[in-house]
């Protein structure tokens, strides 16, 4: 039996605790937070015995194998180094960390402790994108010349997932202060993972962020809404290939929209995962001279935490891990680097 504990008992927990309890030879044994009212709300509702609000105490007072980190973007490097610290798995939330030498620093213990490390890239979850993956790697489409992908949301525009200026929930990724890393770090990271684990790597930014005025002097409460709302980057693969890569929060008409195009010398596949996250469709061969798409079905995938939990059984870390996470953070880094300076910065 693998025993969880749950570190960080907001909205993104339940999903976790959701996935875990469902999951044969899994057993959640403890939930931490620093706002105790939340956690034992939070174990309550999963039937989690021991509640902590300090996650040394959870760590030191009950046996877990491994966390799932599920707190706000700062916490992520404290938290997960007090689990490797103690030999537990970690399961992290991304981003990994909330700089590259943050992130750096939590892949390297987690290499040198030897434990499971995973970063919960969940859109990984779609069987599409591990077959865009598989066909880009076997040369279906030739040599990659272009790279074209979005990653929308209308939260800020839109009451669909509830009013952003009512709760911390939201206002927390509005504000650098409160630890956001804004667009970038809360779904440009998806789509940054997202594009470049089935086109390449990325080896250059040129990046422009954008934060617009959303109420009367840019502050709710105890939160500054300084943190960025829109990202437009220009990137450079590795293998020479050019595109753009682009997310909002402003993006009307779009509650949770990711879109991936990928053009090759000898064909091109698009992955929309507003159309089917089992579903891609591909233009090559024959049919490129018609210009004509065909919808390929992708094969069943396990999810992150059914693979998470593999990789404890097994011994065996599977994709994607801190290393993976700490290079999408240097992706990032660099995307703040460029806005900063005007200019296109080697990753």
């Amino acid at each position: 039996m693998i025993k969880i504990g749950i570190v960080g008992t907001g909205g993104m927990a339940s999903a976790h605790a959701q996935a875990f309890r469902g999951i044969a030879g899994c057993k959640l044994v403890a939930a931490c937070d620093v706002v105790k009212g939340k956690a034992r709300s939070f174990a309550k509702q999963y039937g989690i015995p021991a509640v902590y609000t300090d996650v040394e105490e959870m760590l030191d007072g009950t046996p877990v194998d491994a966390i799932a980190n599920v707190t706000s973007d700062a916490a992520h490097c404290p938290v997960s180094l007090a689990a490797i610290g103690r030999g537990k798995h970690v399961l992290c939330e991304k981003p990994l960390a909330v700089n590259y030498a943050e992130a750096k620093k939590m892949a390297a213990a987690a290499k040198r402790k030897g434990i499971i490390n995973m970063v919960n890239f969940s859109y990984r979850n779609a069987p599409a994108i591990h077959k865009a993956h598989e066909l880009v790697n076997g040369g279906a489409i030739g040599r990659v010349i272009h790279v074209e992908a979005s990653y929308l949301q209308s939260w800020l525009s839109s009451t669909h997932w509830g009013d952003w200026r009512k709760g911390s929930a939201w206002l927390w990724r509005l504000s650098k202060g409160h630890g956001s890393g804004g667009v970038l770090g809360d779904i440009g990271v998806h789509i940054l993972d997202f594009a470049s684990y089935a086109a390449g790597d990325i080896k250059q930014v040129n990046c422009d962020l954008k934060t617009f005025t959303k109420v009367k002097g840019d502050r709710i409460r105890g939160y500054k809404l300084d943190a960025c709302d829109s990202a437009v980057i220009g990137v450079e693969l590795a293998n020479g290939a050019i595109g753009t890569i682009h997310t909002s929060r402003w993006a009307t008409g779009h509650v949770n929209s990711l879109l991936l195009r990928i053009y090759g010398d000898k064909g091109a596949i698009v992955v929309d995962l507003d159309r089917s996250y089992n579903e891609l469709s591909v233009c090559r061969g024959k049919d490129v001279d018609k210009s004509k798409w065909r919808s390929l079905r992708c094969r069943r995938t396990p999810d992150m935490y059914h693979r998470f939990v593999k990789s404890i059984k097994t011994g065996e870390n599977d994709q994607p891990d801190f290393a993976r996470g700490a290079a999408i953070q240097k992706v990032i880094d660099a995307c703040f680097a460029s806005d900063v300076k005007g200019r296109a910065v080697s990753v």
